[in-house]
């Protein structure tokens, strides 16, 4: 069975379900659109008890872009604007809540919003290809949508501080050694590494997977608790309107452009 969704091609046929970020002309780049469907997704395959495990990749040449600059910088009348910036945090939320095992496959670019989704999966495949960033801190934001707490709990402070203010692009063997990611693949091999995974978990009884999950994310958030997650939304409208923090943007923003047209 398939769920039609405008950002996402989403199905369940069986015990493995399949969830993938479907913008390539836009590196998976997450609009408001996206990451609301993605939180329908995570909902449609709750109601959907047969499906045990499920992969997330990207279509294209990334995983993903991060949150889509453009669409955010475009305000919709549909949305206020902290609606908008809660977006990824329930975006975020739903993933990791979800009943089924969610098996993140990354690829090529994964970036900012594109890394706490991952983080928000319970396990994680990277192609060696991959390229890790954060950049918000360079954009004048902060890390928001719960990230800094999936982030402590899976890599520790240090590198959490390291890599969220630094904004240095890390590829998927250093994730492997901070255990970000539980394994390294070559590029041909990482979906079917993924299926392979999936349909071993998904041999396994509903019910041990479920409590496993759900013991192992409870030790979790007694570890770094994302339950104050609700605020990133209000301090990264202060920063929307921060003139230090929107000018270290722009910078940001031209340098990149700069590059692009070297």
């Amino acid at each position: 069975m398939t769920e039609v969704f405008e950002t996402l091609r989403v199905s369940g046929e069986g015990p493995v379900g399949s969830l993938v970020l479907h913008r390539p002309e836009r590196l998976n780049a997450m609009s408001r659109v996206l990451l609301a469907e993605l939180v329908e997704a995570a909902h449609w395959f709750d109601q959907r008890p047969d499906t045990k495990v499920v992969v997330v990749r990207g279509e294209g040449r990334a995983f993903c872009a991060g949150f889509d600059l453009e669409d955010f910088a475009n305000p919709d009348p549909s949305w206020s604007l902290r609606e908008g910036a809660d977006l990824g945090r329930r975006m975020a939320e739903a993933v990791t809540g979800m009943r089924a095992l969610t098996i993140a496959a990354v690829h090529g670019r994964c970036v900012g919003g594109g890394l706490v989704l991952v983080a928000a999966c319970d396990l994680r495949l990277a192609a060696t290809d991959t390229v890790f960033s954060i950049p918000e801190v360079d954009l004048g934001i902060p890390l928001a949508w719960g990230g800094i707490p999936r982030l402590v709990r899976e890599i520790g402070p240090a590198f959490t501080k390291e890599l969220v203010l630094t904004c240095r692009e890390f590829g998927a063997p250093e994730a492997h050694r901070l255990r970000f990611v539980n394994r390294v693949c070559a590029p041909d091999d990482l979906l079917g590494e993924a299926v392979a995974l999936a349909d071993d978990l998904a041999a396994k009884s509903s019910l041990t997977l479920v409590a496993t999950k759900r013991h192992v994310n409870a030790v979790a958030e007694e570890l770094g608790s994302t339950a104050h997650a609700g605020s990133d939304a209000d301090v990264l409208v202060s920063a929307l309107h921060d003139p230090e923090s929107r000018a270290a943007g722009r910078a940001y923003l031209a340098r990149r452009a700069a590059r692009r047209r070297a």
